[in-house]
């Protein structure tokens, strides 16, 4: 019975069957894709633990699971918990020299001192709103409902980190910011704009915040007076064309923050 039942399983009619099934239920139909189940979230969560436990699985029970579990997906985005068409702000942060560092300081010293980042960056991105993305080593990427939350979360992250020392490694963050729609994928971020965020992120080597032209146009210039900053264009993009962003594309960098 047992085989029967798995052979029934495997059965490609019936998979193919439960996979057309898929397409026209509500939800991310790419659960069960490895880049779809890297978020957080009660849906995402279990979709991990299955991607784990049935890795090379192809049978329709397991695509009928993941079809149940894109439905709850769905059901909790139109209960006010999704993203929908909204514009995002992606932030982008990185350490500066921070491998150099590390290679001398060794792990134990190396954790302790992302922890600490982690401690003095994370709460203000909560704080206002912002959602952790997903930590990458020694940055993350975060996103945001508006330009100025994002920004706003920057600044107080950066002074947060003043207070921070690694046996005389002052950290500092590098930040890129742009605004866009990308395309969600599980707990993560896909397309275009992501890459624009990062390529910001990119250009300020040596500590800068970089935002792009569209998150400048969005930024309200008393705001920006209010909060002592200022913004000037960032000419270095110029000098070396990124991969990954539109060619008219312009960056300018925050002063002040």
């Amino acid at each position: 019975m047992r085989v029967q039942a798995r052979r029934l399983d495997r059965s490609p009619q019936l998979v193919g069957l439960v996979r057309r099934a898929r397409r026209v239920l509500p939800g991310d139909q790419g659960f069960g894709d490895p880049l779809s189940v890297a978020g957080d979230g009660g849906a995402r969560a279990v979709a991990r633990v299955a991607e784990r436990v049935f890795p090379d699985s192809a049978g329709a029970s397991r695509e009928a699971g993941f079809a149940a579990l894109q439905v709850w997906q769905a059901v909790r985005e139109w209960s006010g918990r999704g993203e929908g068409d909204a514009e995002v702000t992606l932030v982008f942060t990185d350490l500066v020299a921070f491998s150099s560092w590390a290679l001398g300081a060794g792990d134990e010293a190396t954790l302790r001192l992302l922890r600490s980042v982690a401690g003095a960056v994370e709460p203000e991105i909560v704080a206002r709103g912002g959602r952790v993305v997903k930590r990458m080593g020694d940055g993350l990427l975060a996103d945001f409902r508006t330009p100025e939350r994002a920004l706003d979360a920057v600044v107080a992250a950066r002074a947060a980190l003043r207070h921070v020392d690694a046996d005389g490694y002052r950290p500092v963050i590098r930040v890129g910011i742009h605004s866009g729609h990308p395309r969600r994928m599980g707990g993560d971020w896909l397309g275009v704009d992501v890459n624009i965020a990062a390529r910001m992120m990119e250009a300020g080597r040596d500590g800068n915040v970089v935002v792009s032209e569209v998150v400048r146009d969005a930024l309200d210039p008393q705001w920006l007076l209010d909060q002592g900053l200022r913004l000037k264009e960032h000419r270095r993009f110029f000098l070396n064309r990124a991969r990954g962003v539109p060619d008219d594309l312009r960056m300018y960098r925050v002063e002040g923050a």
